[in-house]
Order: C-alpha cells, then structure tokens, then sequence
C-alpha cells in the first residue's frame, strides 16, 4: 500500500511561473511529513526553514548594517529587493560585489509556501528541535543584537504572509527599523546548509550505528601505540629548489638516531603548513620511522595570504589548476632528493628508505596522497560537475577542486611506484578522481572521515571514495563529531586560523581522542610494512576505535561498508542525479523507477525512523536543487 511518505514526495513541485516551492495537492509541506517524522528529524527541518529564506542573516528590516571584520557599509532593503529582482548592483551594494553571486539573487527570490493555519504549529516542532536551537543561537551571532524572541517571532510572522516565507519577507517581519549583520557568522552558516553535508550529517548516527560491535567485544592490549616511543627524536628543517618546476619546498624531518622500516611522508592540505601534523611526525619518528613533512609552495598559508580578494571570488582565485599535479610531483622530487642526500650526505646517510614509502595527506593532502597511490584523475568528468558550481549551493571542498578544471589533460595519471601506503585524512577528492578513479588504487589505503565536517562532508568526500577502493587492504575511520581540523596539531591552529574558517571546529583538548586515535592506527597501519606487522594489527579493528570512543565522539573503524549503508549511499546519488533536470507531472522516467527499487530495499534494511529520514531527504534535495535543471 502507498504511504503517505511516498504520496508526499510524489507532491513536491515548482508552482509554475512563480519561485514559490509548494507541495501540490490540498496538503502544505508542512503537514505532508507526518509530526512525529518531523520531530525526529531536527536537522532536515532547520535544513528546509533557512533553504526557505535564503541567506536571510545577509539583510535586514528597512535598512541593514553589514559588516566583516572592522569594514561597515549601510544598505537599504529595497536596494536588496532591486538587486533580487534586476540583478543590478545599487552604488550602496557595490563593496560587497565579490559575495553577490547570481546564485544569492535566486535565494533571495524563493519562497517557501505553508498553510497559515499550519505555521504555528511548524514553528513550534522546529524550534523543538536541537538543531533549531541551534540554528537560531547562530542567527542571534550573525545579527548582534538580536534577541531569540525577536528571531522567532519573526519567523513566525514571515510564516503567516500571503506570499509565504523569503528573505525579503523575513527582513520586512523584523521588528527594528535598522539592524546590524555580521556576514562573516552569516557566511558560517550558509556553509552549513550545503546539500553535501546535510546528507552527511543525516547518515552520521547511522553509520555510527551500523558499524557498533558488541559491547561485549571489549579491547586488551599489553601497550599503548599512542604512547610515546623509546627513540629520541631530532628535528631537522631543509630547503629544496626544484628549478625545472621553479618552486621551493620546505620540509621537516623528524629522526632518530636508529631509523627502521619504511619511510613516511606528509603532506598538508590548503592554507596549512608543514607542522599540521607535527605531533604525528614526531610521535611515528620515536618508533624508528623517518617522517618527512613538506610543504607545498602554491597551496600553502603564505600562498593564501597573498591571495588578493578584491575581485569577484573565483575558485582559480584560491589554487592554481597546475598546483592539483605539482602537489605530487612534489612528493616525487622530494623522494628524488632524499635518495641523493641518502647516498651523498655522511649526516643523512641511511636515513631515508625512499623505496618503501607511506604518505600521510590531510585534505587536499589526503588527495595528494590517493593521487601518488594511483589514483587516475578525471578532469573531463570534473569539468562536467563544476560547470554550475556555485558558493552557496557546494561546499568549500566542492568549489575547491573546481580550481583543477583549466587543466588542458582530460585524464592524468601520478603514482609514484615507491609510495606502498596512503592515509587520507578529511581529503577532498569528490570528483577529482571522477567515478572510477579510485579504482586504479591497489596499496592499502586508509580514509578518516569526521561526521561534522562541513568543508569536506563525509558521504561525497570519503564514504563514496572508500567504497571506489578495490584493494584488498582498506580501512574506514569515522569520528562522529569530528571537523575538518579535529586532527591538527593544536599548537599549530593559532587564532587567526580559527578565525578564518567558516565554522567552528572541534578542536583543543575536546579533540584530544580523535589525535590519540590517529596516533594509535597510524602507527598501527605503517608498521603493517614491518615484522611486527601481527603485534600491530588489533590497532586497527572496529573494537580498538570504539575503545577510544567517549560520549561526546564516537569512532569506528570497519574495512568495508555495511550493505545497508551502501544501499542508503547509491539511493542518494540516484536521488541526485534524478532531479538534475525538471520532468513534466505523471513521467516516470527508468532512473527514478531505479530510485524506487533502492528505497523500497533501504525501506526494508533500515528501521522506519532511518526510512523516514531517507523519504525527506529526497524532497528537501528537491527543494534545493529543482533550479539547477
């Protein structure tokens, strides 16, 4: 029998010749998921209630102060409705050129249509909800000032208009004449609402779910891999220059006295430097391995910092396409240089063993790692997701690759044959290595993946990757609140980095358990190379993880992804792809009857409030992507 879920997903629509998203039929959106669904699924509601309203923390009633950083510029609200309906900039909007994106002017002309009836009782189950909490605490940061009840009430009263809830609506509901907006928070939480990481953060608690082992499968061991190791460690800093490429590459070196086993080198992800990782470097190097930190010179702090931002952001503003080949090729070069100095240098002479190396990548270093490993680049597929990328709409990790598209080569290959290990942290990899790319890896490879990362959201970014891998050897690392950062060296996120990045990271001492996991497994997986590859290897089951875990973050480790989870993951991307392109009322295309056969599967693996969340994540992907056909 057809449930009201599927009637209501059957519903979801464009009201013809208007921006109104509706429901069609007699029922609004707001009554077409039953209550109970709603209540349980915070998350997906905060989701559709600021879709609704655009970016509405980036305006204000009649007249808005908008700030970043000491830098304030007044705006009326009806050069806001100008520049939403002509898409011509006021003299008053001018400074703020570079953030109004065509994309922002269809945000600020949508609506959300609910039964006035019905609004009260809407409000009431979001706000309800913990993540509508939140989301109104990160309103009140982005509109100083503001109190909750003044931003509820809006709300509610942009909720009972005739024409529905915008962000025009919202800002003429406002009860003050004039109100400051800090765009910097406000930036911070449109990161947030990229589809990417709303589908991630759905399939966190059920990934974390799936992959729980019986509490009675405790952990025992006769050491500690995160303890210190009885090597003194020494740290050396060199300078190489790679004239043919003309780039400097600074590199650390951690080593002890008696190096053995293989070699380890790391790389660092954009707008970072060769210490991300220091306390890895140097907690592998008092185990006898040779760490060798580099930096890469086109993808660094120092390269982001001269980055000038005065003209409309683009995302070859930010990278180089060239600097998605250079940042292996660096690696490469580096391990050419270390052999001569291996053979050459009485000082490093036995040193670096440059035929057996395992690189460790954060971020697009977790890229550059996969890439060394034989990961095939795809830039013709690249080229065909980034054609309507936009800042709003991906996440910064989508729009970052996006750099790479001006390469000239439609497939690149640059696995280096000495790298026999790759551990991907965060890295940002969606459609870099296109659909099949991944494939072409046959080390083992290791990707860690934080549950509340919203620069590169887990599903596109790892849990897709993971499941391309077909070597025998891979593993999976996820932390259920873990951010992009919450591996990084502590004394290495100074306050301007916090500053700088778009949302708030669960870093310091909080954090402390997801380092003490990545020292555990690293050293575990890199002495997989070793004779003590056996004594190693109970650090790298799904019992040690959650042996680690603690209330407030969960991990799991797992070498393969629970069927259930892989049903769940292929239905999303077929939701993706079926809403690409508008299709009249009543056409049942073969992709979406393919989407019903994956859900009526998911429907029976996973219990009803999971299927719940599965049913509305089609519609709010609806809602959000119906413009992009």
């Amino acid at each position: 029998m057809e449930s009201k879920l599927d009637r209501a997903s059957d519903r979801v629509s464009q009201l013809p010749g208007s921006n109104q998203t509706t429901v069609s039929g007699t029922q609004p959106l707001a009554s077409a998921v039953p209550r109970w669904c709603r209540r349980a699924l915070g998350g997906a509601c905060s989701f559709l209630l600021v879709l609704s309203c655009g970016v509405a923390p980036a305006a204000a009633a009649e007249r808005l102060t908008l700030r970043i950083g000491p830098v304030k510029q007044s705006v009326a609200v009806s050069d806001l409705e100008q520049f939403a309906e002509t898409g011509e900039l006021p003299p008053s909007m001018q400074p703020f050129a570079p953030l109004l994106k065509p994309q922002l002017r269809q945000l600020l002309t949508k609506h959300l249509q609910i039964d006035p009836s019905l609004a009260d009782q809407f409000l009431a189950d979001f706000l309800q909800s913990p993540d509508g909490e939140r989301l109104f605490r990160q309103l009140s940061q982005a509109l100083p000032g503001s109190s909750l009840e003044e931003l509820q009430a809006t709300f509610d009263l942009a909720l009972q208009q005739a024409d529905g809830l915008s962000a025009i609506s919202f800002l003429r509901a406002y009860p003050e004449e004039t109100i400051a907006v800090d765009l910097t928070s406000a930036v911070g939480i449109a990161a947030r609402l990229n589809l990417s990481y709303l589908q991630s953060k759905i399939l966190s608690p059920l990934l974390e779910q799936e992959l729980k082992i019986n509490a009675d499968a405790s952990f025992h061991s006769n050491f500690d891999p995160t303890a210190r190791g009885n090597q003194p460690v020494q740290k050396r800093t060199l300078v190489l220059r790679d004239h043919q490429r003309q780039r400097t590459i600074p590199v650390d070196i951690y080593s002890s006295p008696h190096p053995t086993g293989p070699m380890v080198v790391m790389s660092h992800g954009f707008a970072a430097d060769s210490k991300f990782l220091a306390y890895l470097g140097r907690h592998l190097a008092s185990y006898g391995f040779t760490v060798a930190s580099l930096e890469h010179p086109g993808s660094n702090i120092d390269s982001f910092l001269k980055m000038s931002m005065s003209s409309e952001v683009d995302p070859s503003d930010l990278v180089e396409a060239s600097e998605y080949i250079d940042r292996p090729k660096d690696v490469s070069f580096l391990l050419d240089e270390l052999e001569k100095l291996n053979q050459n240098s009485p000082y490093w002479e036995g040193k670096f063993n440059t035929q057996q190396v395992s690189v460790i990548g954060h971020s697009l270093g977790g890229y550059t790692a996969l890439a060394l490993a034989g990961g095939e680049l795809d830039f013709k597929e690249l080229r065909s997701f980034c054609r309507n990328i936009s800042l709003i709409g991906r996440s910064p990790a989508d729009w970052l690759q996006c750099a790479a598209t001006d390469w000239a080569d439609s497939k690149v290959q640059l696995r280096d044959p000495r790298v026999v290990q790759a551990i991907a942290f965060n890295p940002v990899i969606r459609k870099l290595f296109g659909d099949d790319g991944l494939a072409q890896v046959s080390v083992p490879t290791l990707i860690y993946s934080g549950g509340e990362d919203v620069i590169a959201p887990a599903l596109n970014h790892q849990l897709r990757p993971f499941d391309q891998l077909q070597g025998e050897e891979k593993y999976l690392i996820t932390a259920s609140s873990g951010t992009h950062l919450s591996i990084t060296d502590p004394s290495n996120l100074n306050s301007l980095m916090e500053q700088n990045t778009l949302v708030k990271q669960f870093v310091g001492s909080e954090a402390e358990p997801v380092r003490e996991l990545v020292r555990g497994v690293s050293l575990a997986f890199v002495k997989q190379l070793t004779p003590k590859a056996n004594l190693y290897q109970p650090f790298l089951t799904p019992a040690y993880a959650q042996f680690l875990s603690t209330p407030r973050i969960s991990m799991r480790l797992t070498t393969e992804l629970p069927v259930s989870m892989d049903v769940w993951i292929q239905g999303l991307a077929f939701g993706n792809r079926m809403i690409a392109r508008r299709q009249p009322l009543g056409e049942q295309s073969f992709l979406s009857s393919l989407q019903e056969q994956i859900m009526s599967a998911t429907r029976k693996l996973l219990p009803s409030t999971e299927y719940c969340t599965a049913r509305l994540d089609q519609i709010f992907t609806s809602l959000s992507s119906h413009d992009r056909a």
